[in-house]
């Protein structure tokens, strides 16, 4: 199967199907192995994909074994009540004779019809969209393209007004299959989605929504150029490096813009990318925003949609946000780059079994002699923990795809960690502030080009203005819809206050981020000699205190972490104790076991970066104990 059909999926057992919460069981189409290229790519697609589902008819999809169910499938709902003999259904007549009996007396009730069903029970669901009613005056529908569980697509051409005579392509959705409020407002999401997106260019271009009776009709560009998968196939199953490159930076670009919008897509795959002409260097556009929905800057979704291949683990988990798509283009990298999967097996629960566990193959042919920055490219991709990956704007600035005549789009993560940032402790602050001195170069090119983006003041520095500006200049109806711009309210500090390049790159730094660097322990390192000296001059208690903004009455505490034998800097032995009096953390017993030995320099770095969490609220040393420090 390789498809997560509903957009609300419940997780079962072994045994057990897939089901919709709206009942929905998803279609399973035959069984079949392709033989070259890229193998057993998921059936949903706009058109007959070249690669069937390796799936026999009615095979299972289930999780992993330690990854919970719904609890709408939970094994403490009701039980099966069973009876000696089988009843017959109940007349639907009995309980009404019985309310109008205790209403009206012993006497009979007047005789009459049964209400039908949605009369007098249930509302009727409301599949008015209010689109246009005139379809088939303003289009005459000619072939079909494509077929999808929820609906078909067709070419069509328009009859008059904007579109007379031009080619466009008509998604249409049958009204029939919306059986829940769900799945009408599923489609109302979509056509507000390609509506407020519509504009960039590697975006589908949305024309009008229509409906009649029967079927909703979203008019979209034409691409006659075909799916990324069929020209994968076209070339062997896999791309060159550098036509790779090419393909990449576009569905980049796109997905950078859609999470700054707010949007994630949640079904991004080869089938979904198509080229607007057959031409070799045409633009590719993205499609199908059938499963993708508004997301808040700090929100988490929890329902399993999308492909099986190109699942990210959290999703499985029910946990996630954007970075399951940065996880979803990994995959198409290291499909484009070698020919095949990175997660593969014969059952859909054999595949989740592989997302969540296994380590993607960088050993065999064609790996050893692909470049070391593409590998490294798609290794920051394919990081099980979330936390740790490239965003889309990030990856536009890697070694692998760097060029400086192209733009890099503003990211929505340089706002959710300057938020942190300000709301952080002084004692983060400090530490943040010593890794961002020791960033390499290559991490220091993304920071500036998104500082640039902000639009600094004559003096190099920018205030919150700066950051309201920048987001508004991208903004539309999707990040309204979203609710990005509330993140401005947490960032209120600026407005009484500016921020130059050198406080901006710490604000700016992920240190999960910085771990999945090779060279992290470096960086670490020398985070650590920007505590302990700077300048071959030991590092006195009042330049400490002003490092972490704290007052005189703190120099006597600081005065404990100082080595008597050279009066340099000790977290050794008794900072656990001073740390314990400098903070107020009540977990005392954990800071003991945790810094009663020696600490290493990269521990030193990960914990101060841990003492707070991202939002600066919780200082309860028991995070650390949680992550196994």
């Amino acid at each position: 199967m390789g498809q997560c059909y509903a957009k609300n999926v419940t997780v079962v057992e072994e045994n057990d199907t897939v089901i919709g919460e709206n009942g929905d069981r998803p279609q399973t189409p035959s069984t079949s192995t392709a033989t070259n290229g890229v193998r057993n790519t998921p059936g949903r697609s706009s058109s007959t994909s070249p690669w069937p589902s390796p799936y026999p008819t009615g095979s299972n999809s289930p999780l992993p074994g330690g990854v919970s169910p719904s609890p709408a499938r939970s094994e403490k709902s009701t039980p099966l009540r069973f009876f000696r003999r089988p009843f017959p259904p109940p007349s639907p007549a009995k309980h009404i004779k019985a309310a109008l009996r205790r209403r009206t007396g012993s006497a009979t009730p007047k005789q009459g019809p049964i209400p039908e069903e949605g009369e007098g029970g249930e509302r009727p669901l409301d599949k008015s969209f209010g689109y246009r009613k005139d379809f088939v005056a303003r289009y005459e529908l000619g072939k079909e393209v494509g077929r999808g569980h929820f609906g078909h697509t067709c070419t069509a051409r328009g009859k008059k007004g904007e579109l007379k005579g031009q080619d466009v392509a008509v998604k249409i959705i049958s009204k029939a299959k919306m059986t829940t409020a769900i799945s009408i407002e599923d489609v109302r999401r979509e056509v507000k989605i390609l509506k407020a997106l519509s504009g960039h260019k590697n975006m589908v271009k949305f024309h009008d929504s229509c409906e009649d009776a029967n079927n909703v009709y979203i008019i979209m560009e034409l691409c006659e150029g075909g799916e990324l998968l069929d020209r994968i196939l076209s070339r062997g199953g896999r791309y060159t490096e550098h036509d790779a490159k090419a393909i990449i930076v576009q569905i980049l670009g796109v997905v950078a813009f859609c999470h700054l919008q707010g949007v994630v897509h949640r079904d991004l795959k080869p089938e979904n990318f198509l080229f607007t002409t057959r031409d070799e260097d045409a633009p590719m556009k993205i499609i199908d925003f059938g499963l993708s929905d508004f997301i808040r800057p700090d929100e988490r979704l929890n329902d399993i949609v999308g492909s099986a291949y190109y699942v990210a683990p959290e999703v499985l988990h029910r946990s996630y946000s954007l970075e399951a798509d940065i996880w979803s283009i990994g995959v198409i990298t290291y499909i484009l780059l070698c020919g095949s999967r990175p997660f593969w097996a014969r059952t859909e629960s054999g595949i989740f079994r592989a997302v969540l566990r296994a380590d993607p193959n960088f050993d065999d042919l064609p790996w050893p002699v692909v470049s070391p920055e593409a590998k490294d490219f798609v290794k920051r991709f394919l990081n099980k923990d979330h936390r740790k990956r490239m965003t889309a704007a990030q990856a536009l600035t890697h070694p692998w795809l760097r060029d400086e005549n192209r733009p890099v789009p503003l990211d929505i993560l340089v706002y959710k960690l300057v938020k942190s940032y300000l709301r952080a402790t002084p004692f983060k602050r400090a530490a943040l502030k010593a890794l961002s001195r020791a960033l390499t170069e290559d991490e220091l090119v993304y920071l500036r080009a998104q500082f640039k983006l902000l639009e600094p003041h004559r003096d190099g520095r920018v205030s919150l203005e700066n950051f309201r500006m920048a987001l508004m200049r991208n903004a539309t109806d999707a990040m309204k819809e979203s609710r990005v711009p509330d993140i401005l309210n947490a960032m209120e500090p600026l407005a009484y206050r500016k921020m130059d390049f050198e406080e901006f790159c710490a604000a700016s730094i992920s240190p999960y981020q910085l771990e999945a660097l090779e060279g992290w322990e470096h960086i670490a390192s020398t985070a650590f000699e920007f505590f302990e000296h700077e300048g071959n001059r030991v590092i006195s208690v009042e330049e400490l205190a002003r490092e972490m903004n704290l007052g005189p009455s703190s120099h006597s505490i600081l005065n404990d972490w100082i080595r008597l034998s050279d009066g340099k800097l000790s977290f050794l032995g008794d900072f656990a104790v001073s740390l314990d009096r400098a903070v107020n953390w009540d977990d005392y017993e954990t800071v003991q076991k945790s810094f009663i030995s020696v600490l290493q320099q990269t521990e030193f770095i990960s914990v101060l970066t841990r003492c707070a969490e991202d939002d600066g609220e919780d200082n309860s040393f028991a995070k650390l104990k949680l992550r196994n420090w």
